[in-house]
């Protein structure tokens, strides 16, 4: 798959990739998308199936991966149809504020602050996209875009948004956080079930295994003040 995400996390954008024997696809291609309908529980479905191109892995092929991670700050609380997928965060938030602090996230850092971390496992990432933004009144969305997350990542840098927002913490908070490299108590990660992944991207076909075989090389930690 192409993300591995927290227990409790949504996803409406994943990728998978699967080794079929060719002979059984070309019997049952037609059938097989409504057959899965069936066996599958109701709240996992297949949208598409198609032969992957040569050299395509759907976890190590993939550019960059976007999710998005929904609060509701209305005093009176979530829309009770969307309370499985939005957090309820009592405090009015000013997305302002939470907006320039997280300038400092991106771009390509070790993001240790904000990960669990994993024996042997690296915590440089590039950080592609970290906005907020307000669809409705009362309802603040955050699009976090990255080449790949660690564990926890996402959460936690909405956690410490979060805080921000509120006027617990000022903007400049976040980037010494970042650059402390250790995890604090202070940044709390929010709850799974407001996270969703919704896209994953890819290069051209012909990039496809350049792309996965790079991406399997272990990656440094850049450079001091990069």
């Amino acid at each position: 798959m192409a993300g591995r995400t927290d227990a409790g996390v949504h996803a409406r954008g994943q990728v998978a990739h699967l080794d079929v024997p060719a002979p059984s696809w070309a019997a049952e291609q037609t059938t097989v998308a409504r057959r899965l309908a069936r066996a599958l529980p109701a709240d996992i479905r297949v949208r598409q199936l198609a032969p992957a191109p040569p050299g395509f892995d759907a976890r190590f092929s993939a550019l960059w991966r976007r999710y998005a991670y929904r609060v509701c700050d209305h005093p009176l609380g979530p829309d009770p149809l969307t309370r499985h997928e939005t957090l309820w965060y009592p405090r009015p938030l000013d997305i302002s504020a939470m907006n320039a602090a997280a300038t400092a996230c991106l771009g390509e850092h070790d993001f240790a602050a904000f990960c669990r971390r994993r024996e042997g496992a690296s915590t440089v990432r590039e950080l592609l996209r970290l906005e907020w933004a307000r669809p409705a009144p009362g309802l603040a969305v955050a699009a976090v875009a990255a080449d790949a997350f660690c564990h926890n990542m996402v959460r936690a840098l909405v956690g410490a948004l979060l805080r921000i927002g509120d006027g617990t913490r000022p903007p400049g908070w976040l980037a010494d956080v970042l650059a402390g490299g250790e995890r604090q108590p202070e940044v709390p990660v929010v709850v799974p079930y407001g996270l969703c992944l919704e896209e994953v991207g890819y290069p051209a076909d012909d990039q496809l295994a350049a792309r996965a075989e790079a991406t399997r090389r272990r990656r440094d930690r850049p450079p001091a003040g990069r």
